[in-house]
């Protein structure tokens, strides 16, 4: 849904915004709904009809809001992210993994049953940002 309206607000809590590298937004939605069923809820392009100024995602029930960067609001430029990981806690972790894995995510922590009682792995998405899956184990 593209429709700039009215744009709804994040479902609760705390909401992840993604800066995506250079001009990556529309890969990033694109990406997203491949690899882990992202619903796109709502987007704005910014004045020059080409970068992604904020776009709002429905992952898993959650939200979770992302731009394109604007190195002339924070003099960034080529932004690599670090130092976060976004968590999915899902029913079937082996199939969000398959599915992440053929979106082209890449596996950071191999995909196994933890001694916490979770099977849990992480992926690295194109775009620099890691995501965990986890869930119950096999049965």
């Amino acid at each position: 849904m593209t429709d700039e309206s009215a744009p709804p607000a994040p479902t609760s809590g705390v909401t992840p915004h993604l800066t995506i590298p250079g001009r990556g937004g529309e890969a990033a939605i694109a990406f997203y709904a491949r690899a882990f069923g992202a619903t796109e809820l709502h987007r704005v392009v910014a004045d020059d009809g080409e970068r992604l100024m904020h776009a709002h995602l429905l992952i898993n029930g959650a939200s979770v809001m992302l731009n394109d960067e604007f190195p002339e609001y924070n003099g960034e430029k080529n932004v690599v992210p670090r130092g976060v990981t976004l968590h999915l806690q899902v029913d079937d972790p082996d199939e969000w993994w398959a599915r992440a894995l053929l979106a082209d995510a890449v596996p950071v922590m191999p995909m196994a049953d933890q001694f916490w009682g979770d099977r849990y792995g992480q992926v690295r998405d194109p775009f620099g940002h890691s995501w965990s899956i986890g869930g119950p184990p096999k049965g």
